[in-house]
């Protein structure tokens, strides 16, 4: 597998992949990988020739007092991950390859980016939505692949790729559990052994909420009480946990389909995000 830092060296190997008429499959990641992130390289593998993926802690999507700092560094067990699955190209740019000097765009995705984490991270998704572009233009593949854990995310950039014109597939992936249910995520290794443990609510409320809710249930009800669970078993602070459409996210008051119910609550310092369709 090739790590490749640079532009120039990127494009190079990139042209070789092209000339051989390979499908090139982008997987883009902030490193700490888990089977979450494997499970999006297992479905690139499946449907392209050529695998690249990024590790690249983006700054300008962390806000003031997020956790840039601490956020998880360990490119050479990540590399060695995705050297085992298949990669063949991991594009692990510098900071100043993504941000020269001087650097002053900004992509800024309207409306869908509100409300649920946009709100509680103001500017979040302008900084995802600006790197993704990025990447976007610098690998030019013919599918990116992005998992739905993080579903707002997903239909930023599925609007952005749509308004901007990038013709390759964006491609959403199952969110990947751990048995009792917790969707993986590189900031449950913040969590203590009590916290683990008490974690397993969220998953556990959305479900039996969403239940509730498609069997025609008060949807403000039913959130309400679920909210007051989790804060009983050990979150501290729900940032959310709202009924929205799936396909616009536009709040719903009333289940009609399609539907996915949304969550963002926090538990010690780790805060954790998670969401399920309602049918």
């Amino acid at each position: 597998m090739q790590i490749v830092r640079q532009l120039d060296p990127l494009r190079d190997a990139l042209a070789e992949f092209r000339k051989a008429g390979s499908r090139i499959g982008l997987v883009p990641t902030m490193g700490a990988l888990h089977a979450g992130h494997m499970r999006l390289v297992e479905v690139a593998m499946e449907q392209c020739d050529a695998v690249v993926a990024s590790i690249f802690v983006n700054p300008t999507q962390f806000g003031e007092g997020e956790d840039l700092d601490a956020y998880p560094r360990q490119e050479a067990a990540d590399a060695a991950l995705l050297e085992a699955a298949g990669v063949e190209l991991l594009w692990a740019p510098t900071a100043d390859q993504m941000y020269p000097a001087g650097y002053a765009t900004n992509v800024s995705v309207g409306g869908i980016s509100d409300g649920l984490c946009g709100a509680a991270r103001p500017g979040h998704f302008d900084g995802v939505a600006t790197v993704v572009a990025k990447l976007f233009n610098q690998v030019r593949p013919d599918a990116a692949f992005f998992g739905e854990k993080d579903y707002q995310q997903l239909a930023v950039i599925r609007r952005m790729a749509r308004d901007l014109d990038f013709t390759h597939d964006i491609v959403g992936v199952q969110t990947v559990r751990d048995p009792d249910g917790l969707a993986l995520s590189s900031r449950n290794a913040y969590l203590t052994k009590e916290q683990r443990t008490n974690a397993v609510a969220l998953p556990d409320e959305m479900r039996d909420a969403a239940g509730a809710i498609a069997a025609g249930g008060n949807v403000a009800t039913i959130l309400e009480e679920a909210r007051s669970r989790l804060l009983a078993s050990g979150f501290h602070k729900i940032d959310y946990l709202e009924l929205r459409d799936a396909n616009t996210l536009a709040v719903l008051d009333d289940f009609t389909q399609p539907a996915r119910l949304f969550a963002a609550a926090h538990i010690g310092r780790t805060r954790l995000i998670d969401n399920i369709p309602v049918s």
